[in-house]
């Protein structure tokens, strides 16, 4: 068996693993590249492996750095199945066509307003490769064992990150590997925690935040002093985030602190349809949520749902107090970006940010204080008060994931750490070195190794 890094090494994005086994191929993964040019370039590179020798693509969840490349893998020749939970891909559903309706919109807005450095800006891939590419979908449990080429038992098991996530165990008899994809956190807000898995021969585990830990604040009182402060100023509160996973954690916890007295009553605006289409989602998957019959009640009522662009645009002619959630959580596209351009220049108004920012995204830039930004060829002044809230990431910090690791029955005979910035990943080599003594490598884009 050899297992090939075709993403998510030296990056937080571009997951995806190929493992061959015999005469068969599977990706595990299939991610956008995001953030930095140089990394976006690999989205339009000729693929390092042909798309039509892959037998069967297994994801570990719907997140577009994970499963957003699999529009054009289609196009380009796969014909196998892809497995996944329901859950995620119900997500699939929501996220994919909308990431290609996304790309046909900024490939259209740059040739209207010759932004392009070509000669015709074209979409990596239009909404209906996208709808395409999901006929090839094939749900599978949460715990059942399937074969997805033959040989090669697999095994999908809750990770507690988002709706649907799991983690990927492959078995062919012997020798075993087990892929983390994004490990949740023991003491979510929303979702239950990762399960605790026995181990494997081999792990590939996730780094996002493996050189940090999440601080020790109570994230509810963070939130709500954020929009407290912002709404005595009479400003707007734009919360860039993710459609999936942040989207509900943050609506779930505006919703406590209306509850508790702790904010008042301000309007709050989902401006992200696929968000909303998320929260049925993550309703109909109930029984992976913390939530009670009430609270899931709540969650779907908190927020005023924007659907149509004229709704969007009107959002940006009132004035505050209000709360604005809207998509993309980096700032790399989507609504928010319209938002971000009305609201950053007035000194009233708040950008929160509610979770990572990858190295070249916008919301990277913004977070490390530049005081001006590019939107749609325009600089744009960032004179609002720029807030993190960091508590509410959805990705287990440095020491939530040793303890995780320290209840494998053995140690891998060989760990890969991927899936994270090189400082980050780095330090995760470390922790686990010294903490656990166990036998690590970080590999690079491309690298092959064989799992004997």
């Amino acid at each position: 068996m050899k297992l090939q890094f075709l993403g998510a090494t030296d990056t937080v994005t571009g997951s995806r693993y190929l493992i061959q086994h015999e005469q068969s191929r599977v990706l595990v993964d299939c991610g956008l590249f995001q953030g930095y040019k140089l990394l976006r370039l690999r989205n339009w590179a000729p693929p390092p492996v042909k798309p039509a020798s892959i037998d069967a693509v297994i994801l570990t969840h719907a997140h577009i750095d994970h499963s957003g490349y699999l529009p054009l893998l289609a196009r380009q020749g796969f014909r196998g199945k892809v497995f996944c939970t329901p859950a995620t891909y119900d997500l699939c559903r929501i996220l994919l066509p909308d990431s290609g309706h996304l790309q046909e919109e900024e490939a259209e807005y740059a040739n209207r307003h010759k932004l392009s450095k070509h000669k015709k800006a074209l979409p990596l891939y239009t909404r209906d490769d996208a709808l395409q590419c999901l006929k090839l979908f094939h749900p599978v449990p949460y715990g059942k064992n399937w074969q997805p080429v033959p040989g090669l038992q697999a095994c999908l098991t809750p990770s507690g990150h988002m709706a649907g996530s799991s983690f990927i165990r492959l078995d062919d008899g012997s020798r075993s590997i087990l892929f983390s994809g994004d490990i949740g956190r023991p003491n979510d807000l929303v979702l239950k925690p990762p399960t605790q898995m026995d181990g494997a021969d081999y792990l590939v585990v996730e780094s996002t935040y493996g050189d940090r830990l999440h601080g020790h604040s109570d994230p509810l009182l963070e939130l709500g002093q954020v929009i407290n402060r912002t709404a005595a100023r009479g400003g707007v509160v734009v919360i860039p985030a993710f459609a999936v996973g942040r989207a509900q954690s943050l609506l779930h916890c505006i919703q406590l602190l209306k509850a508790q007295g702790v904010i008042q009553d301000v309007p709050v605006y989902l401006n992200s349809p696929m968000a909303a289409s998320a929260m049925q989602v993550y309703l109909k998957h109930k029984s992976e949520l913390r939530l009670t019959t009430a609270e899931c009640d709540a969650l779907a009522k908190v927020a005023h749902i924007v659907q149509s662009p004229e709704d969007s645009r009107q959002l940006n002619t009132r004035h505050g107090p209000m709360v604005i959630i809207s998509a993309s959580g980096m700032a790399t596209g989507g609504r928010v970006l319209h938002h971000l351009k009305a609201f950053a220049p007035d000194k009233r108004n708040t950008i929160l940010f509610a979770g990572y920012q990858s190295g070249g995204t916008r919301g990277a830039t913004i977070t490390a204080g530049a005081p001006i930004v590019r939107i749609f060829g325009e600089d744009v002044p960032i004179r609002a008060e720029v807030a993190m809230l960091d508590d509410l990431s959805a990705h287990a910090d440095a020491a939530e994931i040793v303890t995780w690791l320290k209840d494998f029955r053995a140690p891998p005979r060989k760990t890969f750490i991927t899936h994270g910035e090189p400082a980050a990943a780095d330090a995760m080599r470390q922790r686990i070195e010294r903490e656990l003594h166990w036998n690590v490598h970080m590999p690079f884009y491309l690298e092959t190794v064989t799992l004997h």
